[in-house]
C-alpha cells in the first residue's frame, strides 16, 4: 500500500511544492506583488487533472491498470520538465495543464486499484489510512519548496517532481495487475458511453460526485488563496510554509481518526455528520472574516481556518467510496468521471473564489461557506438511501 500512497501523493507534490515559490514566480514573469494570476499554477494543474481521467479510466478497464499508470508517470515527468525550461508564462500554464493530465493517471488509477480489491466501509477505512500517509506531503512539501527555491533557482520546484516521477516508474514495476482479464471491458465509444450512462444515472454516485466538486472548490481556494492572504492581506508570507505544514499535521491526524470512526459508525454516518459540522465551521469563519473590515485578527482567522480545512479534506475519501460503491463493474470509468467532475469543477469554483480576494478575507470565507453548504445538501440527499454493491470483493490484497 505504500507504493499506492506514493502514487496518489504525486498529485499533492505537484501543487504544494511550488506554493512558497509564488513570489519568485511573480517576479520572474513581471506580475504585481499581490497578483492572483499566479494561482493559475494551481488552476491549470487541476484542469489537466479533469481531462486526464477520461484517457486513463476507460483504457484501464480495457488494458488493466499498469500500462495506463506508466503512461501517466511518463507524461508527469515530461510536463514537469517542460515547465522547468519554459521561457514564458503562457507556456508554463500549458505545461501545468499537461502536468495535471499526467498526475491524474496515478491519482485515479490508484483509487481504481483499491476498488478492484475492496469495497464499502473497508475501502473507506483503507482510503482514510492511505490519506493519512499521503498528507505527509502537505506537511513537508512547502518547507521543501521554500528550501529548494532559496538554495537553487526557483525552477527547482519543477525539476524535483520530475525526478520523483522517474523514481516511481522504477518502483511501480513491483505493483501487481489488479484487474482480472475476465472483468475487462472493450475500449469502444459504445462501451465507454454505456459505462458513463450507468455512472451519471446513479443518484448516489452523482450526488456525492457533485458534493466532492464543491469540497474540491473549497480546497482549491485554500491552496491558491492562502498564500495571497498571508502575503498581501497580512504581510506574513514568511509564516506561510509553517502554517501550511501545521494544517497538514491536522489533516493527517483527522484522516487517522476518520479511519477509526468509519470502523465504528460506518462511512455514511460519518459523511452526513461531517458535512453539517463543516457548514457550521464555515459559518464561524465567515463571521470572523467580517470583523475588522475584512481584516480580522490574524491568529483568530488562522485558527478557525485550520479547523475547517481538515473537515473538508476528511470528507473526500469516504465520499469517494460511497460514490464508487454501486459501480464495481465499471470502476475505471466511474473513477474517471468522478475525477473529471471534481477536478474541473473544483478548479473553476476555486479560481472564482481566489480571484475575489482583494485586501480582504471576507470573499475567501463567503465562497467557502457557499460551497460547503452545497456539499452538505448533496451529501445528505445522496446518502438518504445508500446503495450497496451487488458484487463481492475480491479476496486478494495489494502489495507495495
Amino acid at each position: 500500500m505504500l507504493l499506492v500512497t506514493a502514487l496518489m501523493a504525486m498529485t499533492a507534490l505537484g501543487i504544494d511544492l511550488m506554493l512558497p515559490a509564488f513570489p519568485k514566480i511573480r517576479h520572474e514573469f513581471h506580475m504585481s506583488a499581490d497578483s492572483t494570476r499566479v494561482a493559475w499554477i494551481v488552476t491549470a494543474y487541476f484542469l489537466g487533472m479533469a481531462i486526464g481521467p477520461w484517457l486513463y479510466g476507460p483504457a484501464s478497464d480495457r488494458f488493466g491498470r499498469r500500462r495506463p499508470l506508466y503512461a501517466g508517470l511518463v507524461l508527469y515527468a515530461g510536463a514537469a520538465t517542460l515547465a522547468a525550461v519554459a521561457p514564458s508564462w503562457p507556456l508554463v500554464v500549458v505545461a501545468r495543464v499537461l502536468w495535471g493530465i499526467g498526475a491524474s493517471g496515478p491519482r485515479s488509477l490508484a483509487v481504481a486499484m483499491i476498488r478492484d480489491r475492496h469495497e464499502g466501509d473497508e475501502m473507506a477505512r483503507l482510503m482514510s489510512l492511505i490519506m493519512a500517509v499521503f498528507l505527509l506531503v502537505p506537511i513537508v512539501a512547502p518547507g521543501l519548496g521554500a528550501l529548494l527555491s532559496s538554495v537553487f533557482p526557483w525552477r527547482a520546484v519543477f525539476w524535483f517532481p520530475a525526478i520523483v516521477a522517474v523514481l516511481l516508474m522504477v518502483w511501480a514495476r513491483r505493483l501487481p495487475e489488479t484487474l482480472a482479464l475476465d472483468k475487462r471491458r472493450p475500449f469502444t465509444w459504445r462501451a465507454v458511453g454505456a459505462a458513463a450512462r450507468e455512472v451519471v444515472s446513479n443518484r448516489q454516485t452523482m450526488a456525492l460526485t457533485i458534493s466532492m466538486t464543491f469540497l474540491f472548490g473549497v480546497m482549491t481556494i485554500y491552496l491558491s488563496g492562502t498564500e495571497v492572504i498571508f502575503s498581501s492581506v497580512y504581510g506574513y508570507s514568511a509564516w506561510f510554509p509553517l502554517f501550511f505544514g501545521l494544517v497538514g499535521v491536522l489533516l493527517a491526524l483527522n484522516s487517522l481518526n476518520n479511519a477509526r470512526l468509519i470502523g465504528r459508525f460506518g462511512a455514511t454516518t460519518l459523511v452526513r455528520v461531517a458535512a453539517v459540522l463543516g457548514v457550521v465551521m464555515a459559518g464561524v469563519l465567515t463571521v470572523v472574516a467580517t470583523l475588522g473590515s475584512g481584516r480580522p485578527n490574524f491568529w483568530l482567522f488562522a485558527v478557525v481556518l485550520a479547523l475547517l480545512i481538515p473537515i473538508c479534506q476528511g470528507l473526500t475519501p469516504p465520499s469517494n467510496t460511497i460514490a464508487m460503491t454501486p459501480l464495481p463493474h465499471v470502476a475505471g470509468t466511474a473513477s474517471a468521471l468522478i475525477a473529471t467532475f471534481t477536478a474541473a469543477g473544483g478548479a473553476l469554483l476555486g479560481n472564482l473564489g481566489t480571484s475575489a480576494i482583494h485586501e480582504s478575507v471576507s470573499p475567501f470565507a463567503i465562497f467557502m461557506l457557499v460551497y460547503f453548504a452545497g456539499a452538505m445538501v448533496l451529501t445528505l440527499w445522496g446518502t438518504a438511501r445508500p446503495v450497496r454493491s451487488i458484487a463481492e470483493p475480491a479476496p486478494a490484497t495489494l502489495h507495495a
